[in-house]
């Protein structure tokens, strides 16, 4: 489907005796002493709310440009460099910072700018890893845009550099910061659905740019787009504007529906249930439809089965835009909760017997006996048998903020202060991983098997 406070000053911390984290991590070294993450939390102090966060952005394409317009409404924070492969995109972004932003031509330099506190990450996926942990070993604190990862390995790498640098790391699925979700939490965990064995989720579209099938600057050229910045590790390929502009297409550079869709379901459904991960996994798709411009399938669906003892249906496609409301059910035995990007309904079950059809075939005398039976004409009278719509049903709407911005404010926020963000680097990578096992399930045709020890696929 297809989100503040701050933190100012140099990324070098530097504790009370004015040594520097990169000179106290170089003495200790030197003496031979082991330091960890919780040895260094003495140098990360609270700032304060009055303090500018200075922030960098590396990619500022389409989604990056809502996250400017986030970043700019949020209090406290100021965009201070940009980094794209498209020169375009970098003239539109100094256009809306009023020219205060400076242009990097390497995302490395933003990295190494002292006046830089934290840096947003928004590239194509397959650039995730190695721009987020060059990042934190940088010193500086990272938004980044989902999925968090390219391949499902690369999750515990990530996690370990956070650990390791004592970095703030938020993943951008805005939607887990939103007042709604956390209301649908509070329901479910009060006990209202009853217990829960089902969540039905889908994220469907029918039209060329929601299959990101985008339109192409007229000025792309090979002296407008830097080609090998933007391939980095995928394979080599000469220039092609349409890989470049519609990435999302591709399983060079991403994911396709799993990694760009699914993992917003997921993140909160597990958020919701207090889940891990999937023990199983099952899916199958195919391209259908927009043959011509990808070889990611336009058309998913996903069957996941947890530990907790609740099943996952998933799906999307881009051929149809049905289901884009009420699309997102969580199915209790005692109610159901329809949760829209604004809007949660509840439902009850309103639940009633209706025997009739077995019990008339008994002999009279025993039809008539159950029937007298309380238990039975509580639930199997006439009355019972008349359907009840709306009765009981509950609607909570949200306004006010956007979830983009309520997402980046909370990012701030956690810059601030330390605290670890709703979306850290540990959630970002079980969401991600289960859109890692939706398309290994797919491209293998079976069955695949979460290992909660390692983190990881089971091989």
């Amino acid at each position: 489907m297809p989100a503040s406070p701050k933190m100012g000053g140099s990324f070098v911390m530097r504790n009370r005796q004015g040594i520097n984290r990169r000179e106290f991590m170089q003495r200790t070294t030197a003496m031979g002493l082991a330091v960890g993450a919780s040895d260094l939390a003495f140098a990360e102090e609270p700032r304060s709310v009055n303090d500018k966060i200075n922030v960098g952005m590396i990619g500022v394409g389409a989604r990056a440009h809502e996250l400017l317009q986030a970043i700019q409404a949020a209090s406290g924070a100021e965009i201070v460099g940009v980094c794209d492969a498209y020169k375009g995109r970098l003239e539109r972004a100094a256009e809306r910072t009023s020219g205060r932003a400076r242009i990097y031509p390497d995302y490395r330099e933003i990295l190494a700018d002292k006046r830089i506190d934290t840096v947003f990450i928004a590239t194509p996926d397959h650039w995730h890893k190695t721009m987020a942990i060059e990042a934190l070993e940088a010193g500086k604190d990272v938004y980044i845009e989902k999925p968090l990862t390219y391949a499902i390995e690369e999750g515990p790498a990530i996690i370990a550099a956070v650990r390791k640098t004592n970095r703030i790391l938020q993943v951008g699925s805005q939607g887990i910061s939103t007042k709604i979700q956390h209301k649908a939490k509070e329901v479910i965990q009060s006990g209202k659905l009853g217990q829960v064995t089902m969540i039905r989720a889908s994220y469907n579209r029918n039209s060329a740019s929601g299959a990101w099938i985008y339109p192409i600057p007229p000025d792309a050229s090979p002296q407008t787009v830097d080609w090998e910045k933007f391939l980095g590790s995928a394979p080599k390929r000469p220039y092609d504007p349409a890989r470049f502009f519609r990435w999302r297409c591709y399983w060079d550079y991403s994911g396709g529906n799993s990694t760009d869709l699914f993992v917003h379901l997921m993140t909160t459904i597990h958020f919701l249930m207090n889940a891990k991960a999937p023990q199983t996994t099952v899916a199958n798709g195919a391209l259908y439809r927009w043959k011509d411009s990808r070889d990611v399938p336009d058309t998913i669906n996903a069957i996941l089965e947890y530990p907790e003892g609740f099943m996952v249906t998933l799906s999307s496609t881009f051929n149809n835009q049905g289901t884009s409301e009420g699309g997102f059910q969580i199915l209790g035995t005692e109610g159901s909760l329809i949760l829209g990007d604004s809007t949660l309904t509840f439902q009850p079950e309103n639940i009633h017997e209706d025997n009739r059809w077995i019990v008339e075939s008994w002999p009279r005398a025993l039809e008539e006996a159950y029937y007298k039976d309380p238990k039975v004409r509580k639930t199997e009278l006439p009355s019972s048998w008349e359907p009840r719509v709306n009765q009981g049903m509950e609607r909570w709407e949200q306004e006010g903020k956007e979830s983009t911005l309520q997402h980046v404010e909370h990012f701030f926020d956690c810059v601030r202060t330390r605290k670890q963000p709703v979306e850290d680097a540990l959630t970002g990578h079980r969401a991600a991983a289960v859109a890692h096992l939706v398309n290994l399930s797919y491209k293998q045709k079976k069955m695949v098997h979460w290992d909660f020890a390692k983190e990881t696929v089971k091989t």
